[in-house]
């Protein structure tokens, strides 16, 4: 892994965020929220329906500061961008198991496309189903 500058502890002058939300749209509405409720066990946070002609689901990562919201598309799937992942870094190989053992239960297995760095340093990928990935890397980023 490459040597990083220091992290930034705050956001950058005058962004002044008080949280942050990564949105999604779903084709697979109702099974994505399954999907990350269920199987890799976001709390749902807030829920809509008909806001503007949209329904959509909240999830905390953790809690209200920042989180994921998946919205029903209104359009066919189209083609999955290999980069539009979800990266969880967790402490080890244990940590790892612990957080894929409902995926693998609910009978998601880890993708075998995955992006070789993943594969090169202890990431794994399973595909949610919009095809998007979610990987699990067993160590934390950050400088070192």
């Amino acid at each position: 892994m490459a040597d990083h500058p220091s992290p930034v502890h705050s956001w950058p002058s005058p962004l002044r965020v008080g949280s942050l939300r990564i949105v999604r749209s779903s084709a697979h509405y109702e099974a994505a929220v399954d999907f990350y409720r269920d199987l890799v066990g976001l709390p749902v946070i807030d829920e809509f329906r008909d806001s503007y002609d949209e329904d959509g689901t909240i999830f905390g990562l953790p809690g209200w500061p920042t989180h994921l919201e998946v919205v029903r598309s209104k359009r066919e799937a189209g083609p999955i961008d290999p980069f539009d992942q979800i990266v969880f870094y967790l402490p080890d190989d244990a940590a790892v198991e612990d957080a894929t053992r409902k995926l693998r239960e609910g009978g998601v297995s880890p993708t075998d496309s995955q992006h070789p760095y993943w594969e090169d340093n202890g990431g794994v990928t399973f595909l949610d189903p919009d095809g998007r990935g979610v990987v699990y890397a067993s160590w934390v980023y950050g400088p070192r």
